[in-house]
Formats: structure tokens, C-alpha cells, sequence
């Protein structure tokens, strides 16, 4: 007997908000060709991650219609931008839930959600968009959601929700899987083969994202406890939040979600286990990755380079707007050869040289970067030849134009309108740049450049850097200006107290 038909509403609505950030993100900054979107080209978005894995999995089942629903992108300034306004939130909030209203009725509702969403006025995003579909779909529909492990989460969705699912690894390379379960699990609730009951743990425990690297314990052992738990107990679906520093939300820190198939019990135990498990390696978790000064690492890199020890990579993981000239300057000073700057955010200065119209090989002399926040340093004079330009993507789904000036002995610098975190190398030959003709690449990112830099086995010596001063985005949260949370009531910044239930 084949099964009734199916209607799902599928929504998006990400961003990773960095609230310290000068620079609050806009409802223009969301506007632009291809966001927001909807029906089938919301569908084809993120294909091989959440999107792609739930869209491939739910068309698997007979009888399954998907509806999109007119939903943003990722802002045009990606990660590199603050507070969300109130204007921008509701705007597309009302939008979705008009088109859930005028589309409906519907049996489930797919969001694909980040976590670490940031908006002034609303305290928990995630769950007050879960709310408000909720409110119109009924308490009959079920509501899923995929989440990226860097979420300030805690069990506030989950009241409004039945369903989540965040990725596990950091690199993401866990995305797609986790947005077919999402598909599957959701299909299944629907039909009555799947009774959600939820547990959530929330830890008092703040991390800089760098540390967060699943490639290592005991991040890689949390990882691999919750894949044991879930390879045990059949239908149990456990969540790590690693927790997002860079967002001043009342949600901070680190939680675990553990979800089963009609099992409240079960989900208590295994939530109270990951959460002693975290807890008895606090200390570990925020000693498991070197981080040097942007000066040592310079040094280090000179240092290979000399001995033939090479590519080698320098990753920045502290610039969170990209207009840092901290590392530019650095390799300046001592000198680095043959070394590939990618990059520093500057959209003046793009723009600037765009409206030049020069050609490769006209001379350029310009000042990039700094002066968007103290992090930011200095702006930095550069004086080189036109590289080359073009619009690059940084396989997070965000888009910028560059400008690419070489200079110095076999430099190259790239200047970027927004924010460029590189994840692979072939984002660097996409751009037009032979990766044999440097020794050095200089990139701002955290855990995600692993991907195309270490994990594939590019680089011969990879140096984490971060200036010396507690600027926005070092592993020295106490440099920041929280105002929602108390950061003594975290470790490794308080002693707090943590009940083992």
C-alpha cells in the first residue's frame, strides 16, 4: 500500500555572528543576485552539505514533496560581519512565515541552521525561528533541523522542535551525512516510526575555535565517544556543540544534545555521560593545539623554507573581520619569500583598483587592510604589479572579488572585498595561481584550511599565529567585552561549579 503523500516546507537561515564585530550585519547585506532564494534553486543550494544531503535523501522516499521557501543566503560579508539587525531578522522571518502559511498546510518543516546566529533583541534566534514555525504549522507537523557544531545551542530549540542534527567534525566533513539523517528521521517521525525524546546538557565551558580541531584528542576522543554511542543503541542521534566565543549570546559554551527513538532514559544517561566525559578533560580541551606568535611563526617558516622543508602554511586564525595586516606585515619585515597572501579584506581598496581597469603587469601602489577595529592593525602599503583579478569563492559559500598584487621577492598578495577563509588549495588555482611557485602561504583560518592544507597531506609545516596582543579573535577570551554573560562563570575563566547527575 503505498504510503500518503508528503509535503515538507524546507527554510535556511545561517550566519556565523561574530557580535564583537563593529560592523552589524545588514538587511542589505543579505540581498543580492541568487539570496534570498526559493523552490528548487534553494534546493540545489549547499550541495554537497546539509542541503544536499536532506534534499538527496527525502526524494528517496515515494510520496515526498519538498517546498522552498523564499530564505536568505549567507550575507554578502560572510562571517566577517556583526549583530544582525532587528530589521534584517524579521524581515525574512515574516517572509517565511507567510510562505508557510499561504503554502501550507505542511507535515514537516526542514530548517538549515547554523547555531551561532546573533541578533540584537532576540537572545536565541534558532529557537525563536523554531517558535514561530511552531505557531503555524501546528503541533501536529514535525520540525527538523541541521545544525554546525560551532552553535551556541541549548535545550530552548528542542522545546519548540523535534528533530536536530549537528555535525560532529571539525573540518565539516560530516555535513551531507548529517543532513540525510535529518531527511530520514524526519520522514519517519512523520509516518510514526520515530517518536523523538531529547536530552540536553549544557557544560560551563568557553573554547576558542582554533583548539576545537577534531584531528586531535581529546576533541577526536569526544568525537569518537558519541560515534559509539550512536553505533550501540540503534535510532540514537548525539549532538556536540563545541560552542561559539565570538557571539555574546546567553546560550555561550558547550552542549550536548542526545536524541531516541521513544527512550527518554537513555537520552538522559548518554547526555550526563558525554557531559562527565568533557568535563573530566576540561583542561585538555584547551591545551590541544600550539598557537605562536604571528612573529615565531614567520621566524619558523623562514627557518624550513631555508632547509627545504616546504610548502609551508601560516594560518591566522585570529583575524575575524580580514582586514588584519598583522601577518602581512610580518612577512614583510623578515622578509619571507615566495610567499602567497590570501588575504586581507579591503573593499575600498578592490574597488579603488577595479575602477583603474589596469592590466597584469601595471604597476600598483596602494594601502590595504587595518583600521576596521583595533584588531585590525594598520593599513599596509604595498607597492608591486597587478597579479591578476577576478571573483574568487572560499568554499563556505561565500563570494568575494580580488584583486592579486605581487611584490617583493615572489610575493603575492590577494585582496579581498570580504573575509576569505581558505579550505583548499585548488581555491588558489581556481584563482589563477601555480602552487609550485611558492614556498609560503599565508591564509586567515582556524581549523577549516585542514582540509585542503594538512589533511590532504599538502603542507610539509603548518604554524598556527595569532598577534600578540588580545585582540578579537585570539585564544585570549578575556580580551573581550562581554556583556550578556559573565565570563568567570566558565572555565577556564571561573571556577564553576558542574553537577554530575
Amino acid at each position: 500500500m503505498p504510503h500518503e503523500k508528503l509535503r515538507i516546507a524546507v527554510l535556511k537561515f545561517m550566519h556565523e555572528t561574530v557580535t564583537f564585530l563593529p560592523n552589524d550585519t545588514t538587511l542589505q547585506d543579505f540581498l543580492y543576485p541568487g539570496s534570498p532564494s526559493a523552490g528548487e534553486d534553494l534546493l540545489r543550494t549547499d550541495a554537497k552539505g546539509y542541503m544536499g544531503g536532506f534534499v538527496t535523501v527525502a526524494r528517496e522516499f515515494d510520496g515526498v514533496e519538498l517546498v522552498g521557501l523564499e530564505s536568505p543566503l549567507m550575507p554578502r560579508t560572510g562571517t566577517g560581519s556583526g549583530w544582525i539587525t532587528m530589521e534584517a531578522f524579521e524581515h525574512f522571518a515574516a517572509r517565511m512565515m507567510a510562505a508557510l502559511r499561504a503554502q501550507g498546510p505542511f507535515d514537516g518543516v526542514f530548517m538549515s541552521l547554523h547555531g551561532a546566529m546573533g541578533v540584537r533583541g532576540i537572545p536565541r534566534p534558532e529557537a525563536e525561528l523554531a517558535r514561530r514555525v511552531r505557531e503555524v504549522v501546528g503541533p501536529g507537523a514535525k520540525i527538523a533541523a541541521t545544525f554546525d557544531p560551532h552553535g551556541n545551542e541549548d535545550e530552548e530549540f528542542l522545546r519548540h522542535a523535534d528533530l536536530a542534527f549537528c555535525a560532529k567534525y571539525y573540518p565539516h566533513y560530516d555535513t551531507y551525512l548529517q543532513g540525510e539523517r535529518a531527511a530520514r528521521t524526519l520522514v519517519r517521525a512523520i509516518r510514526g516510526s520515530y517518536r523523538p525524546s531529547t536530552a540536553t546538557r549544557k557544560l560551563p565551558i568557553v573554547s576558542p575555535t582554533v583548539v576545537q580541531w577534531t584531528g586531535a584528542s581529546p576533541w577526536m576522543d569526544l568525537v569518537q565517544r558519541a560515534l559509539t554511542w550512536e553505533a550501540r543503541e540503534p535510532d540514537t542521534f548525539v549532538n556536540l556543540f563545541f560552542g561559539f566565543p565570538w557571539a555574546d549570546v546567553p546560550d555561550l559554551g558547550m552542549t550536548f544534545e542526545v536524541i531516541t527513538n521513544g527512550q527518554p532514559e537513555l537520552a538522559r544517561h548518554i547526555a550526563e555521560d558525554m557531559a562527565r566525559s568533557a568535563w573530566r578533560h576540561r583542561e585538555a580541551l584547551l591545551r590541544s593545539t600550539r598557537v605562536h606568535t604571528i612573529a615565531q611563526g614567520v621566524a619558523l617558516a623562514k627557518q624550513d623554507i631555508e632547509a627545504g622543508r616546504t610548502p609551508v602554511v601560516l594560518a591566522d586564525h585570529s583575524d575575524r573581520s580580514g582586514y588584519a595586516t598583522w601577518l602581512l606585515s610580518e612577512v614583510m619585515a623578515q622578509d619571507l619569500a615566495r610567499t602567497l597572501i590570501v588575504s586581507v579584506a579591503d573593499r575600498e581598496a578592490v574597488a579603488a583598483l577595479k575602477a583603474r581597469n589596469l592590466q597584469p603587469g601595471a604597476p600598483v601602489d596602494i594601502e590595504a587592510g587595518g583600521l576596521i577595529d583595533e584588531s585590525a592593525g594598520q593599513p599596509v602599503r604595498i607597492q608591486g604589479t597587478l597579479r591578476g583579478a577576478g571573483l574568487c569563492s572560499d568554499g563556505m559559500g561565500n563570494r568575494s572579488e580580488w584583486i592579486g598584487i605581487a611584490f617583493g621577492r615572489g610575493n603575492v598578495l590577494v585582496i579581498t572585498s570580504y573575509l576569505m577563509q581558505v579550505m583548499e588549495t585548488s581555491t588558489l588555482e581556481d584563482m589563477g595561481f601555480a602552487l609550485e611557485d611558492f614556498d609560503a602561504f599565508a591564509i586567515k583560518s582556524r581549523v577549516h584550511f585542514r582540509r585542503g592544507f594538512d589533511d590532504s597531506g599538502f603542507a610539509a609545516a603548518i604554524y598556527l599565529v595569532e598577534p600578540p596582543d588580545p585582540f578579537l579573535g585570539t585564544v585570549r577570551l578575556d580580551g573581550l567585552d562581554y556583556r550578556n554573560v559573565v565570563l568567570g562563570d566558565f572555565y577556564p575563566y571561573g571556577n564553576p561549579a558542574f553537577e554530575i547527575r
